[in-house]
């Protein structure tokens, strides 16, 4: 039962990654693909979590796979939210 659950929260993490980069390549302009892109990769990388704790056997596991996603949350926040400043500056200068 733990391996059907690991095989369909990973195939729906990877149908969220393949989402944001069809966005990614899709989308007009920066900020319409840094908004696919982020939502997209981490609500996939949360299935995949999700998917991968049902594998491990310690509640530490566990929380430590919680914490690299909550991690992997702000890195994401932050740097689509230093992308999207360098973009409007470059914007407003043409």
């Amino acid at each position: 039962m733990a391996d059907l659950a690991t095989y369909a929260f990973t195939g729906i993490g990877l149908f969220f990654f393949v989402a944001g980069t069809i966005g990614l390549l899709r989308f007009p302009d920066v900020f319409s693909r840094l908004h696919a892109l982020t939502k997209a990769d981490n609500l996939g990388l949360g299935f995949i979590t999700l998917g991968v704790a049902f594998q491990v056997e310690t509640w530490r596991e566990i929380a430590l796979l919680a914490l690299i996603w909550a991690l992997t949350l702000l890195a994401a926040g932050t740097v689509s939210q230093l992308v999207a400043r360098v973009a409007l500056r470059e914007q407003n200068k043409r």
